[in-house]
């Protein structure tokens, strides 16, 4: 772990940006997010075997990211999940107000930063969650048949635990209050970690507001890189967790 917060002024909020081997979408996501956003930076590198770590510290070189841009390298792949709750405790020990996550594919667009921010300071909701199925009016890209179908089926049992009436279960462009979201247990290191968030923010009445996001999909052929690659292991496995989150909360 370096470039770590070490006396000097901090930002209100925090921006998260989980990424395993994205060298090719590194320096736009990062600069679109600068040019968005002021807020302390957090890019967590998950054991990335490509160029990955060598873009990354070279654009946490630049003289105006100098202390802005805080960089956790895993050893090893361990999980999207994994580099959530790394990025979740790293917001939690260092005091932050709010954590902002986003993808590191394109997939998110920063521009809408700002509108993350105005909602979740309205200290309204709890969790402000971006929607690909909110609207198709933001609609550039037709998502895989199979996670099309996988994601409405999950984000429907979702909903009926609990009541939430979301429409994108699966959307990793979110804000949170930090002092709600440190009240959840997450543990879960892979994919299905947002299963796990929604259902514990549930349990601990945490409230939701949705907003729309554009769908996009850079590669149609980006694949998770394991059994998940197959539909119907991977709607197992979401299931799996579901089922023993409700189990643990005693919910449903």
């Amino acid at each position: 772990m370096n470039n770590m917060i070490k006396n000097r002024p901090k930002t209100e909020s925090l921006i998260l940006v989980p990424i395993y081997n994205e060298q090719k979408h590194i320096f736009n996501v990062l600069r679109e997010i600068r040019k968005y956003s002021p807020e302390d930076l957090l890019v967590i590198n998950d054991g990335s075997t490509d160029e990955s770590r060598d873009i990354i510290e070279e654009i946490a070189s630049c003289a105006k990211l100098k202390g802005k841009l805080i960089i956790i390298n895993h050893s090893e792949n361990e999980g999207y999940g994994k580099s959530l709750i790394d990025g979740i405790n790293f917001a939690r020990d260092n005091n932050y107000r709010y954590l902002l996550t986003l993808d590191c594919d394109e997939q998110h667009e920063p521009e809408l930063i700002p509108q993350f921010f105005e909602e979740i300071k309205k200290e309204e909701f709890e969790i402000v969650s971006g929607s690909r199925y909110l609207s198709f009016q933001k609609q550039i890209d037709t998502p895989p048949e199979d996670r099309y179908t996988i994601n409405r089926k999950i984000t429907g049992l979702i909903n009926e635990i609990t009541g939430y009436g979301i429409t994108d279960s699966f959307c990793g462009f979110k804000v949170y209050r930090m002092e709600d979201l440190k009240k959840l247990e997450l543990t879960e290191k892979g994919y299905g970690l947002p299963l796990q968030l929604w259902i514990q923010a549930y349990k601990n009445n945490l409230t939701v507001k949705e907003l729309l996001v554009s769908m996009i999909y850079k590669d149609k052929n980006r694949t998770f890189g394991n059994y998940l690659d197959n539909p119907e292991k991977r709607l197992a496995y979401y299931q799996k967790i579901i089922d023993s989150e409700v189990k643990k909360c005693l919910i449903y």
